[in-house]
């Protein structure tokens, strides 16, 4: 009898082992399940905004010239010597930021006929003059009579750009924070906490441009300036996000 009432105990004891096991288990799923997630409450959208309109202080003028001819390397040359002839008066004159000068692009193509056979060839080529010094630009480009003045753009430099955008981001943000605490007081609440925020010009990093057509320098007489004049550009920067009223 004490043999099976050992056998019989172990059993019991193993069984209790099982059970107790097993409610560590039970618990520990429990525990994994994840909680529901707390929707947020007392939160807002705000959104603020602050722009400036500043005199464009760039200007980009592109001078272009054309060959036509039978034979290809003819109008290359042709446009080369047109090149280096406006190289010749521009480059004298260059200086960083004032007046800088460039090549733009370079081409020869075929001209076909009627019948689809090559009957020709035309080329184009284009020098670049920008720089904050509008009168040594536009006398520059008077001078050179190799090339005509395609069109004029102006812009912001750079340089004026990212301060503008730093001092309007800075209204923008002061905007944001006055409107903020101006909804929490509308809604009874003593103040705010930010919850995210985004800032971003209005323009995303892109330099405006107003562009015009000038006259032919080809035309006009020799070391007559480019008549030019800037107009505005209006940099604006806004700033949106939700805040937690408290």
């Amino acid at each position: 009898m004490n043999k099976y009432l050992r056998v019989a105990s172990s059993c019991h004891q193993a069984g209790v082992l099982a059970l107790v096991f097993s409610g560590f288990l039970g618990a520990g799923a429990a525990f994994a399940q994840p909680l529901p997630a707390v929707a947020p409450v007392n939160v807002v959208v705000v959104s603020a905004s602050a722009q400036l309109e500043v005199p464009q202080d760039w200007v980009t003028m592109t001078l272009s010239t054309s060959r036509d001819g039978s034979d290809a390397a003819a109008v290359q040359s042709q446009l080369r010597q047109a090149v280096d002839a406006a190289l010749a008066v521009a480059k004298p004159q260059a200086s960083a930021q004032q007046l800088e000068v460039k090549t733009g692009s370079f081409g020869v193509y075929p001209r076909h006929g009627s019948n689809g056979r090559i009957v020709g060839w035309q080329g184009s080529a284009e020098l670049v003059l920008e720089g904050r010094d509008f009168v040594r630009i536009s006398t520059t480009a008077g001078k050179i009579t190799s090339m005509g003045v395609g069109n004029v753009a102006f812009s912001l430099s750079r340089e004026a750009q990212q301060k503008l955008e730093s001092e309007v981001q800075a209204s923008a943000i002061e905007r944001f924070k006055a409107k903020a605490v101006e909804v929490a007081k509308a809604f009874g609440f003593e103040g705010y906490t930010l919850r995210e925020v985004s800032v971003s010009p209005a323009d995303q990093g892109e330099r405006p441009m107003y562009r015009m057509r000038a006259a032919s320098v080809a035309q006009a007489p020799a070391d007559a300036s480019i008549p030019v004049e800037a107009g505005k550009s209006l940099v604006t920067v806004s700033v949106s996000g939700s805040v937690q009223l408290r």
